[in-house]
């Protein structure tokens, strides 16, 4: 390996919906073609985890994280496109609005799904999260308010 090839540091934003649904959009352009993911991206120099999931979750679904917190970490290496990923998974415990697709040569658009039927195949920093056991309901407690403008959720533990 030379000085140029070191592992990216990404931030995956899992964004829960009161009914104990979760945001995943279907990823197009990008590594990980056709797979579902949660909002994310890459962590800019200087920028918090907090910082870059709710700049994250904000271009790409217009939703706003007022709150968030870090639940896991996977180390994914992509064998077909030779990258390598560190996966910081930040989740939002309060945040208001509706997913929009701002960013549609990114992603076919934006969709909730119960957490024991998400669709596939899944984004591969997704599935290892999965594969290490992580499940939402083991982190908080969810309290929803609604408005009628917009819809906001706050997790407390």
């Amino acid at each position: 390996m030379n000085d140029l090839q070191r592992p990216f540091v990404g931030v995956g934003v899992i964004i829960p919906r009161a009914d104990g649904h979760f945001l995943l959009g279907q990823r197009i352009g990008s590594h990980g073609l056709n797979t579902w993911s949660f909002p994310g991206g890459h962590l800019e120099f200087g920028e918090t985890w907090e910082g870059c999931a709710a700049r994250e979750a904000a271009e790409e679904t217009g939703i706003v994280v007022h709150r968030s917190r870090f639940v896991a970490l996977t180390n994914d290496i992509h064998t077909e496109t030779n990258k390598h990923y560190i996966t910081i998974f930040m989740l939002a415990e309060q945040w208001e609005g509706s997913p929009t697709d701002c960013e549609p040569h990114k992603c076919l658009g934006w969709g909730w799904y119960p957490w024991d039927a998400l669709p596939r195949p899944l984004f591969l920093p997704v599935e290892n999260l999965i594969s290490q056991g992580f499940h939402p309901n083991q982190c908080s407690v969810l309290t929803v308010i609604e408005s009628s403008a917009t819809l906001s959720t706050t997790f407390s533990p």
